[in-house]
């Protein structure tokens, strides 16, 4: 039997990671993770608790882009992931409704180059459930830096895909168990 936690709506926020159009639209397979991540949204949304989505964006012309950057070279030179551009919305299914928080970021981690820390320490969010495209991208480095900044953090493993299967599952079995409290969205939405 899955073990039930309850989460604060004053003190809890989930956080959807890199769940955009472009960053679908790039990663074969990975919408499978919707139909959950859906119902994990829902039941936040049901429960009031605020929910944050967090995604790769530029303004125009990239200027938060080094040219020599290994990784983030490439997407300014696909013309992706501009704010305002269809790439850089979020998946239908999970997308931003009424007044929730949508936060930029401009490397991997949620909380690179934005104001993300000091919105949730503003609210009095000392609790991140999460997931997001990709397992071994933003989350993994989400969930290294939450948990040094003092954050509590779920990841809820069937709505996190990563392109390698045994990369996620090391990740979601061995690594985020030293940081993070891991669970599928079916033992979430019980409690």
């Amino acid at each position: 039997m899955a073990e039930t936690v309850k989460y604060d709506s004053k003190t809890t926020a989930l956080i959807t990671l890199d769940c955009q159009k472009g960053i679908v639209g790039m990663i074969p397979n990975c919408e499978r993770i919707f139909k959950p991540a859906d119902q994990v949204v829902d039941w936040a949304r049901g429960k009031r608790i605020p929910v944050i989505h967090v995604g790769i964006g530029f303004r125009a012309g990239y200027p938060e882009v080094n040219p020599e950057h290994p990784t983030f070279s490439m997407i300014r030179s696909t013309g992706k992931f501009v704010i305002g551009s269809e790439s850089a919305e979020f998946h239908d299914s999970i997308a931003p409704k009424d007044n929730e928080i949508v936060v930029y970021k401009h490397r991997v981690s949620a909380f690179s180059g934005n104001d993300l820390s000091m919105i949730l320490r503003s609210q009095g969010i000392r609790h991140l459930v999460l997931f997001g495209i990709a397992t071994s991208g933003i989350v993994l480095s989400t969930v290294r830096q939450a948990s040094d900044l003092d954050f509590q953090c779920t990841v809820i493993r069937d709505c996190c895909f990563d392109n390698d299967e045994e990369v996620h599952r090391v990740l979601t079995e061995k690594v985020f168990a030293r940081q993070a409290k891991v669970m599928d969205a079916a033992s979430l939405l019980q409690g």
